[in-house]
């Protein structure tokens, strides 16, 4: 009996020493700073705001943007993730003349809808998002197909109250008019969230896809995310890099420890390995505050 009672007071008084230290820990917790030259990040559940630099200023967004495409698709009325969509060669093409990213798509494939997000959201495919742009907008040709997307993708920013976002592409490789703010980019990527596929999209490593080829046959995609978060941040969820001349090195990203999401966005980093850090960065000190 008596070993149990010691025990006991042994207990509380590790819990009285850790009581008197919370407010003292947290009183010295200090701002971090980053490279990034904006940065938010916000408590998914809350939405309380926990990091600010900068997070209202317009940037150039590179492959963020794909968050606003996938978006846009997911919210379409009678939406099967399962219909299929041929690779054209207007894609390729396209993925040439801009030496963009590419989901290495293979004309005259049929590839599903689900398979186009796994594409879009992992290697960063541009090709996937123009052909997601084809297949979601309305119109007879393809260039009035793209335009009423990036159509969709703006009257759902401002739906979403996203004030200081704007998009003239569907995959980032704007022509001066494709900006928003870590604010805005942060929001949507919360809004995002909401949608299932949306998370498993964007928490996947890796992942291989059985496509159809133009003789009827198969072949495999195999798609690793950009996201190098996953597997290297504890507890990371998602969500999106990005990347260009004007846009430098972006990253939307979010965790889960302990039933706490924290999600945020970094834009203009210098380097893949600072926007790495400034997230991390960020996310440590959001998980204590």
């Amino acid at each position: 009996m008596r070993r149990v009672s010691t025990v006991v007071i042994t207990g509380g008084a590790v819990l009285a020493a850790g009581a008197f230290a919370a407010p003292a820990q947290a009183a010295t917790l200090k701002t971090p700073t980053i490279v990034a030259k904006g940065g938010f990040v916000m408590n998914n559940g809350t939405g309380k705001t926990l990091f600010t630099k900068a997070a209202d200023t317009r940037r150039s967004t590179g492959s963020t943007t794909k968050i606003m495409t996938i978006r846009v698709v997911l919210a379409q009325k009678n939406l099967n993730l399962d219909s299929k969509v041929t690779v054209q060669k207007a894609y390729s093409d396209y993925i040439v003349s801009k030496n963009a990213s590419s989901a290495h798509l293979i004309v005259g494939d049929k590839v599903t809808v689900r398979q186009l997000l796994y594409g879009l959201m992992l290697p960063s495919g541009c090709d996937a998002a123009y052909a997601l742009a084809d297949k979601f907008g309305s119109g007879s040709t393809r260039a009035a197909r793209v335009k009423s997307f990036i159509g969709k993708m703006n009257t759902t920013a401002k739906s979403l109250g996203l004030k200081n976002t704007h998009f003239d592409s569907f995959d980032g490789i704007g022509s001066g008019a494709n900006y928003s703010t870590p604010r805005d980019l942060t929001k949507l990527a919360s809004n995002s969230m909401k949608y299932s596929t949306f998370r498993t999209v964007v928490k996947t490593k890796s992942t291989k896809q059985k496509v159809t080829t133009k003789s009827g046959g198969y072949r495999y995609m195999s798609w690793t995310n950009t996201n190098t978060l996953l597997g290297s941040y504890s507890g990371t969820i998602g969500v999106k890099t990005g990347s260009g001349p004007e846009a430098k090195y972006c990253l939307v990203f979010a965790a889960t420890r302990g039933g706490k999401t924290v999600i945020g966005t970094v834009l203009a980093s210098s380097t893949v390995a600072n926007r790495t850090a400034d997230a991390k960065k960020l996310m440590d000190y959001a998980f204590k505050k």
